[in-house]
Parts: structure tokens; C-alpha cells; sequence
């Protein structure tokens, strides 16, 4: 039987964001070997032992999704747990829709020496917004297209057809504890208190409880599982998403629900801006309020050239 490695994102995480990657992830592989078995080892801690005798019995290695490209991979801990001694045990690495953590931050000799020591030069990487194509282009690797997200590759046309375009009864909402905003948060919450009847609340974050219990104790809270929060996603609650959480937005897409997202950095502001996603800025929070009441389409605009291209060196 094949064998496959994937670098996975959700062990010992604590952002349950990341589960949303790799279940899209997940889905895409799976569709795409069958007949595989997955190796699964973690980006967050260092490759073991056991890991390395492991990994020489598989052809290929993916890494899920995420923000998992640093600038300077000389820091004691990064998103990506691999240093120059690790290579020689990595067979044909290949990103999957990986984006970047550090926007305008200047890469240093050895990151660039380590990427392409680690990465795949037989196939193509797929990478989730124009900056990170940019980026690793300017590192010497080339063989490299922009796909976007996997979390994106189900929003289809028809898809999104499908989902309503004007306001729901309720909603759910996320706040972001790593990226603070008390100001425009609690305004926030008082405009989503004002437009709808109930707001949930999903906890993604390992800190986002105390933060979302600073702002209000109206939320109704739903506990930080990505089982509780598929849910309500899939309930017949007349619900909409507004929140601060990139992948707690294109989750409620998936599950068929009107979505705004509130731009807090560069992910959703580059995803947004490639793939037509309903993002405003937080700190346009003013605007809010006359979008949440206005009909609009969710009208994603996939790369499916580029999808399929990726996809298909695989066949």
C-alpha cells in the first residue's frame, strides 16, 4: 500500500482554526490517493525518531494549509519545527495551500537556505495568497502557483449560489485573542446585539474566552470543538457569520452560511482581496452596521486552473 506523510497543523495546537484546515486538507488528499495510508507528524514539535524511520517508507510529504512560513527560521520555536539537520530525512516536501506569518519582514540567508533544502524541486507547491507565491519566488523557488486555501476549494459556483444573501434572524460571531482591539471589539458586539435576535459565540482561541467575558456576558457561547461548531453551522438556526476568525468565516461558507469577516491582519486581507471573500477592515467597524443589512452574494472566485494543475502532477 502507498504511503503519504502530512505535516499536520492541528496536533498541539491552540487555535482549533487549524482543525478546519486540516479537515479540508484531509479531504483533499484522501479524494485525491486512494488506497493510502496517511503518516501524520507534527509541525508544531520537533520530528522524533520514530518519525524519521517512519517517514523513509513514504514517497511524498504534504504540509496542511496555515500561516506556516516564517521570515527567520533561526527562532527557537516556529510555526514549522524543522531545522537544516532535518532535510536530509524529508522526502519530495510539497506545501498545500501554505501561507506566511510575517508580512514585510525581511527573510534571512539561512530561512532561504532551509526552504530549499526541505522543499520539493520535482513538484509544483501550492501556496494560499499572491504575497507567499511572491515570497518564495523571491527565495529561488519557482515552481510554485498560487491555489488559495484548501478551505476554499469547495465554494464552488454552485456553492455559493446557495447561500442567502440577505440577513439572518441570529448569529455567530468569534474574537481574536492574539490580535486585540477592545474598542472596536465592543463596538462590534453592540452593533451585532442591535442587528440580530441571538448572538452565539465561538470560542476558537485558547485565550478567547477570558477576552469574549471582557466584552460581554450576553453572548451564548459555544465551546471551542470544531464538532460544536459544525453543529450549529448545520442547524436550522436562520444564522449568519460576523467575526474576526479568517477560517471560522470560510467554515460558515462551507456549511452554506451568509458570511462577513472582519480583516484584523494580512491573511484575510490578501485572501480576501484573491479570492473575492466579504471582508471589511476592523478598524472600518463603522461600516458594519449598513453591511450586515444589505443584501449581498458570496461569489468566491477560485483559481481552478491553478487547483486542478496542482491536483493533476499527482495522477
Amino acid at each position: 500500500m502507498n504511503r503519504v506523510t502530512i505535516f499536520d497543523t492541528s496536533i498541539c495546537t491552540e487555535n482549533v482554526g487549524d482543525e478546519i484546515i486540516m479537515d479540508c486538507v484531509n479531504s483533499q488528499l484522501r479524494d485525491m490517493f486512494k488506497r493510502t495510508m496517511f503518516l501524520r507528524v507534527p509541525t508544531h514539535e520537533k520530528i522524533t525518531k520514530i518519525s524519521y524511520m517512519r517517514m523513509k517508507k513514504t514517497k511524498l510529504g504534504f504540509v496542511g494549509g496555515t500561516n506556516l512560513l516564517a521570515s527567520n527560521m533561526r527562532y527557537p520555536i516556529n510555526q514549522w519545527n524543522i531545522h537544516i539537520w532535518n532535510t536530509k530525512h524529508l522526502n519530495d516536501v510539497i506545501l498545500m495551500g501554505v501561507g506566511s506569518q510575517n508580512y514585510g519582514d525581511k527573510i534571512n540567508l539561512y530561512t532561504k537556505y532551509l526552504y530549499r533544502k526541505a522543499l520539493s524541486s520535482n513538484y509544483i507547491h501550492s501556496v494560499r495568497d499572491s504575497y507567499t507565491e511572491t515570497i518564495l519566488r523571491k527565495m529561488g523557488i519557482n515552481n510554485v502557483i498560487n491555489t488559495g486555501c484548501p478551505t476554499l476549494w469547495s465554494l464552488t459556483e454552485d456553492h455559493c449560489n446557495n447561500i442567502p444573501t440577505k440577513k439572518s434572524k441570529n448569529v455567530i460571531c468569534t474574537f481574536t485573542d492574539y490580535n486585540k482591539d477592545y474598542n472596536r471589539d465592543k463596538q462590534l458586539s453592540e452593533i451585532l446585539f442591535k442587528n440580530y435576535d441571538n448572538v452565539y459565540c465561538w470560542i476558537q482561541g485558547s485565550s478567547d474566552y477570558e477576552y469574549i467575558k471582557s466584552i460581554s456576558d450576553k453572548f451564548i457561547l459555544v465551546d471551542p470543538h470544531l464538532e460544536e461548531y459544525d453543529k450549529i453551522l448545520a442547524s436550522d438556526i436562520d444564522l449568519d457569520y460576523v467575526g474576526t476568525r479568517l477560517h471560522a468565516g470560510i467554515r460558515a461558507m462551507q456549511k452554506g452560511r451568509r458570511s462577513i469577516i472582519l480583516s484584523i491582519d494580512n491573511r484575510a486581507r490578501e485572501m480576501g482581496k484573491d479570492y473575492n471573500l466579504n471582508v471589511i477592515e476592523r478598524h472600518d467597524i463603522e461600516m458594519l452596521d449598513e453591511y450586515i443589512n444589505k443584501e449581498f452574494t458570496t461569489n468566491v472566485k477560485l483559481k481552478l486552473e491553478n487547483i486542478n494543475k496542482w491536483k493533476n502532477q499527482f495522477r
